[in-house]
Formats: structure tokens, sequence, C-alpha cells
């Protein structure tokens, strides 16, 4: 419940700003992007034989506010998902993949040197939705595991360029987490102090300007 609330005090509030912002700006635009999301939680257990990233995907909406020809900032609300493949040695073998899905607050400050190209740097704020994990090896299986395993708050930052093609745009972007995952006994016992990092190549496509 306590989440929840500040989930919604914070979206209040960037909705308020970002209304201020565009009241000053010379120029706004908004459309959606979605794209492929390549995700690890680099987990440093002694038991860890192996990790391999999981290929995900993530979707939404994004809008960009230009307060001069070069600078401006581009909120987003998307849905991606994350997560891992981590394979563990031991008493027993067992593949483990964790299957983590957010909705995500990226706000970040664009830099346009030229029309073509773009730069971005900013935090973002994440919420997990649902989370899964899906077994192999002596255990096989599959089950939903409550989200209040995990830290359901996440936030980082994240960087990346961009090419325009007039409404369309093509960008690779790479955030890293600064919150720890596990939340209880079980889940640390299996991430330890893993935190998400994740690429995305996306396309968008503008389809408002003002």
């Amino acid at each position: 419940m306590a989440t929840r609330k500040i989930t919604t005090l914070t979206t209040l509030l960037i909705f308020s700003v970002l209304i201020s912002f565009t009241t000053y700006s010379q120029e706004v635009s908004g459309g959606i992007k979605g794209g492929l999301t390549l995700s690890n939680l680099y987990i440093d257990r002694n038991d860890l034989d192996d990790e391999n990233a999981r290929f995900g995907y993530h979707a939404g909406l994004y809008s960009q506010i230009m307060f001069f020809e070069t600078f401006g900032i581009q909120p987003e609300l998307l849905f991606t998902t994350k997560g891992t493949e981590a394979t563990y040695t031991g008493v027993i073998d067992q593949t483990v993949k964790f299957n983590l899905n957010y909705l995500e607050f990226p706000i970040l400050l664009v830099f346009r040197p030229v029309e073509i190209f773009e730069f971005y740097a900013g935090p973002y704020a994440g919420l997990l939705l649902s989370s899964n994990i899906e077994f192999s090896g002596l255990i096989d299986g599959e089950e939903e595991i409550d989200r209040d395993n995990f830290n359901t708050l996440d936030y980082g930052f994240g960087a990346g360029i961009a090419m325009n093609f007039g409404n369309i745009q093509v960008g690779l972007r790479y955030n890293i987490g600064l919150q720890k995952l596990a939340d209880t006994s079980v889940t640390n016992l299996l991430l330890g102090d893993s935190k998400n990092a994740y690429g995305q190549l996306y396309i968008a496509f503008r389809i408002t300007e003002k």
C-alpha cells in the first residue's frame, strides 16, 4: 500500500513538472516506441556456474520537449521485460530463468547537436508488475513468484544515442540499475546483491508535433 501511494505521488509530481516545462518549450512532439531488450542481473555467487542474458522487449509512449534547438527533455512510459538465466552447481545442478516485468518512467536529458543525431542521459524509475521463475534440471517447472519477494521499486540511470530519419528514430540505450532486487531470504539466496542491467535497441515513430 505504501509503495502504491509513493508511486501515485511520484507520477503526479512528474506530470506537474512536465506541464510546467511544456508551457515554456519551443517544440513538443510525441509518439510510440518499442524494440528489443537484452537484460542481465550479473549474479555474484560462488555456486553460480553460468549466466546468460534474457532476450525480451519494451514498448510504450514518449514525449520530447525541446527548450532550444539543441537541448530538451524526454519523458517516457514503457513496459519492459528484464531478467536472466542462471545455472547453479553444488549439491544439485539447476538452471533458473528469472522473468521480471516492469512499468518504467525514464526522464532523459536530450542533446541534439545536429538534426540527425541525439544523445540521451538521465534517471529512470520502474515498478515491478509481475515476476516468474522457470526451473530446469533436477527440478523442472514454472512458478509465479509473489513480487513481494523483490524490491518492487527499481531505479537507475540510462544513456544512449539515436538517429533521426524524418518522423522515424532508431536508437540504442544502456541502463544500469541501482536498486538491489532481492528483498527476502529466498530471493537473496538465488540473487545475492544483484541489480538490473539492460540494453535496448528500439525504433520510435513520432505521431504528434507542435
